[in-house]
């Protein structure tokens, strides 16, 4: 019997905003020494009461806007009441019958094939404090509570591992362009909880349980997760038992889940409306100058990007990963050809993104001008400079912010194509090289590409190699 995979995910994102939601704490608490972000509302301590910060508010309807999503116009909060030691309230600030957003949807691509995915709700809530586990004891630290948390829902509408993962780096790509949030992982800004169940082939509706789990971390864990419970949940429905309505959590980063507690309904957290904060009118003007703040988002500047730049798809995909990288790369090709766009697309993902990389510097940092590397391929493709001296002068533009043409002139770079001057270069190779020489002679094609490298170290790169090859070829025919 064959089983598929029904998954629905939750996704939590930490706001990018300068206070916490419901009290003017700095939400930037990273790093920051135990529970020093605090005050009397963030701690849950009698007679504190919650103010609305309108910048989470704002950020909130910005990404249910992004996602297509209907705008509750007259929404509110809710308490959600349940017990755990890093609530200090006792319940948590949420959203439960009129979220700000609903009913939207994110198309993925897979394989070619677009996808789209519903988008159930969208709502606004406080993230809680954070449980520090040392031996027997649990530490606790409030400085978290209370930052503004954005909470996306989805429809079940996932069958398999790969339409998540694509989900999960989409919905990561759109928060950032938004400025929505920073969604590092490794902070906990963007954290994931995972709802899935198994139905036999060809059944319809879904299935009668529904397994979650909490606090997963990574996108990496996710898709270890999904594939140990696909897994797990496949052997015992196999054996012919009954899986019940559980929640589990992680065993460890190896994606292995344990057992936590029966799943809890809605009607276990007791909502009813917060009775400390006012609800929440969304007009037309607020909703219009928050649409026009709405950028290009990735997925459309990527088929953008292939058509007008002639990209490939993966290339397109890399270029438009962050705003800033696809921002710098267009600066670069503004009003050049599409075969120059396509090359200077290839140079941007692999040597450019290398040394960024390698120089750990961000874009606002960086000296090269965003049209140099534009003046690099020129170079390389009038024959100018060789592709090993175009590399060198890419890294002497990026380490001093010189332009290309100016490295070439100074460093008398420009690539060597005179017979007359290769000539006594080459026999010098040819003298020095018998072994490559005699193979060459002996019919053994790539024996000239080494003798060509040799040509290229005398010169320092210099040399042009298709007109190398030729006169090697000459002087041994």
């Amino acid at each position: 019997m064959k089983y598929i995979p029904v998954i629905g995910l939750e996704v939590h994102i930490q706001s990018k905003t300068k206070s916490k939601m419901f009290c003017s704490c700095p939400a930037g608490y990273f790093g920051k020494k135990p529970n020093t972000q605090t005050c009397p509302t963030c701690l849950g301590l009698p007679g504190a009461l919650p103010t609305i910060n309108k910048k989470g508010i704002e950020q909130c309807i910005k990404l249910a806007l992004a996602l297509g999503c209907k705008i509750n116009r007259k929404t509110k909060f809710d308490r959600k009441n349940y017990f755990y030691p890093d609530l200090p309230k006792g319940y948590q600030i949420t959203q439960y019958d009129k979220p700000i957003g609903h009913e939207g949807f994110l198309e993925i691509d897979i394989s070619g094939d677009s996808r789209r995915i519903r988008i159930n709700r969208i709502h606004q809530e406080e993230d809680t404090g954070k449980s520090i586990h040392k031996g027997k004891y649990t530490l606790l630290d409030f400085n978290k509570s209370g930052v503004p948390l954005i909470e996306v829902v989805t429809d079940p509408d996932f069958t398999d591992v790969c339409e998540v993962t694509e989900f999960a780096k989409e919905l990561r790509r759109i928060v950032r362009y938004l400025d929505v949030s920073n969604a590092d992982m490794e902070k906990g800004e963007m954290r994931f909880e995972l709802n899935i169940s198994l139905k036999k082939s060809g059944s319809k509706g879904l299935p009668n349980y529904r397994i979650e789990i909490k606090n997963i971390g990574s996108i990496s864990v996710l898709e270890k997760v999904i594939n140990f419970e696909i897994e797990r949940q496949s052997k015992l429905l196999k054996k012919g038992k009954k899986l019940k309505q559980e929640t589990r959590g992680l065993k460890d980063m190896s994606g292995k889940t344990v057992s936590q507690r029966t799943k809890e309904g809605s009607a276990d957290y007791r909502y009813f409306p917060e009775p400390d904060l006012p609800p929440l009118k969304i007009d037309d003007d607020w909703l219009q100058r928050i649409s026009m703040e709405i950028p290009e988002l990735p997925r459309v500047k990527r088929k953008r990007f292939v058509k007008q730049y002639n990209l490939e798809k993966d290339v397109a995909r890399i270029i438009t990963s962050s705003r800033k990288r696809a921002d710098w790369y267009e600066k670069a090709v503004k009003g050049v050809s599409k075969e120059i766009s396509r090359e200077v697309g290839n140079w941007f993902i692999g040597d450019f993104l290398r040394l960024k990389k390698k120089k750990k510097i961000k874009f606002k940092e960086l000296k090269i001008e965003p049209d140099y590397l534009v003046e690099i391929v020129k170079l390389h493709r009038s024959s100018k400079i060789s592709g090993t001296v175009a590399k060198k002068v890419l890294e002497e533009s990026f380490n001093t912010g010189a332009s290309p043409e100016e490295i070439v002139s100074k460093k008398g770079l420009k690539q060597v194509s005179d017979k007359d001057e290769l000539e006594g270069i080459i026999l010098k190779v040819i003298k020095d090289n018998p072994k490559p020489v005699k193979d060459y002679k002996s019919g053994k094609e790539n024996a000239i590409k080494f003798l060509v490298g040799q040509v290229m170290r005398e010169t320092k790169g210099k040399a042009n190699p298709n007109v190398s090859e030729k006169l090697l070829k000459d002087k041994l025919s």
